[in-house]
C-alpha cells in the first residue's frame, strides 16, 4: 500500500505564517501530514495572499498533477479584503476546485475561518462589512464541502478565537498553538472519516508565545 498524497492549498494560514521554525513557517498542514499515516508524502502549494482565482488557475493543477489522495482547500479570506470581492464569483471558483478534485477521487478538506475583522479589533463601521463577507464565504464552503463529501471543519467558532495565547502577534494568524489545534482538530475528523491512521498531532508547543512587547507592536 503506497503512502498518502497530502496536498495542501490556500494562503497564508495553510502556508504557516505564525508559526515559524528554522526552516520557514510551517503551519497546521505540515504538523498534521505525518499524524495521517506511516510515510505520508505531504506537499505545501498555499502562498501568503493567495486569493480563489490563485487556487483555481495556480495551485489546483499543480495540485493535481501529483495525484494527490488529500487536498486541503482553505482559502477566502483574502477576497473578503478586496474592493473587488464577489461571492458568486468566489463560489464559482471553490466549485471548480472542488470538482477538479472529486473528478481525480480525491478527498477534499476543508474549513470555515473567523471573521478577521472581529480577529483584528477593528472598529464597527469597518468590521461589519467584513463580517458579511465571511459569513458569507462560509455560508459557500459549508454548502461545496457538503456537496462534494469534504471533511469539514467548522473554524469559525467563538471559544478558540477568544484564547489570545492560541494567537501570533498579528492577532491574524494562529501562533504555534493555533496551528497546532487545528492540526488536532482536522486530525480527529479525518480519523472518524478513516483518512487518518496515526497519533494525533502534539498540542505542546516548541517555541514560547509572543511576549507582551511583540503584541503591543
Amino acid at each position: 500500500m503506497r503512502p498518502v498524497r497530502f496536498v495542501a492549498l490556500g494562503d497564508s494560514l495553510t502556508e504557516g505564517v505564525g508559526d515559524l521554525t528554522e526552516d520557514g513557517p510551517r503551519g497546521w498542514a505540515a504538523l498534521l501530514a505525518p499524524s495521517l499515516g506511516a510515510g505520508t508524502e505531504f506537499t505545501n502549494l498555499a502562498v501568503s495572499g493567495a486569493q480563489t482565482r490563485d487556487v483555481l488557475e495556480r495551485q489546483a493543477p499543480a495540485a493535481l498533477a501529483l495525484r494527490p489522495d488529500l487536498v486541503a482547500v482553505v482559502v477566502g479570506v483574502n477576497d473578503t479584503l478586496r474592493h473587488t470581492f464577489d461571492i458568486r464569483a468566489v463560489a464559482a471558483r471553490l466549485d471548480q476546485v472542488y470538482a477538479a478534485c472529486a473528478r481525480e477521487g480525491a478527498t477534499l478538506l476543508t474549513a470555515c475561518l473567523p471573521d478577521p475583522g472581529a480577529m483584528l479589533g477593528l472598529p464597527s463601521a469597518l468590521a461589519a462589512p467584513l463580517a458579511r463577507r465571511q459569513r458569507a464565504v462560509n455560508a459557500v464552503v459549508h454548502a461545496l464541502s457538503e456537496r462534494y463529501g469534504a471533511v469539514h471543519l467548522d473554524a469559525s467558532d467563538g471559544g478558540w478565537i477568544a484564547d489570545r495565547a492560541l494567537w501570533s502577534a498579528d492577532r491574524l494568524h494562529p501562533g504555534e498553538r493555533g496551528h497546532r489545534r487545528l492540526a488536532a482538530r482536522f486530525h480527529t475528523l479525518l480519523t472518524a472519516a478513516g483518512h487518518a491512521t496515526g497519533r494525533p498531532p502534539s498540542l505542546e508547543p516548541e517555541s514560547p508565545a509572543p511576549t507582551r512587547a511583540a503584541s503591543l507592536l
